[in-house]
């Protein structure tokens, strides 16, 4: 399920990772992401999310480069969900480091519940 939103309400909302052209922040209480990318807030269920990330990195960036007759918007559609990316290639990597950001602090803090829970057991 994805759902729009104009901005991002940060109340009920936990910082997961950011960089300076967005944001990715996580609500406990609604289960899902917000991502704060190209203009607009996202919401993201954990297998958009997925799926976001799956359409993002299948993107072959290089050759789209190397191809001057490809255009450089790309078009990113995720299926069983509501929401359509088109960005730039600058926007694409943007927003690539900016998924591998967040699954890379959702595995540590995975790694640290771990740790941390079987120290105290």
């Amino acid at each position: 399920m994805v759902t729009t939103l104009t901005t991002p309400q940060n109340n009920t909302w936990a910082g997961v990772f950011a960089t300076t052209k967005g944001a990715v922040y996580q609500s406990d209480a609604e289960r899902c992401w917000y991502i704060d990318f190209a203009g607009k807030v996202a919401r993201f269920d954990y297998r958009c999310l997925l799926k976001l990330k799956k359409a993002v990195y299948n993107v072959n960036i290089e050759a789209k480069l190397l191809n001057a007759k490809d255009p450089d918007v790309e078009i990113i559609f995720i299926c069983a969900c509501d929401h359509t990316y088109i960005l730039t290639l600058i926007q694409i990597i943007a927003l690539k480091e900016l998924l591998e950001g967040t699954f890379v602090m959702l595995q540590l803090n995975q790694i640290l519940q771990d740790r941390l829970y079987r120290i105290a057991v």
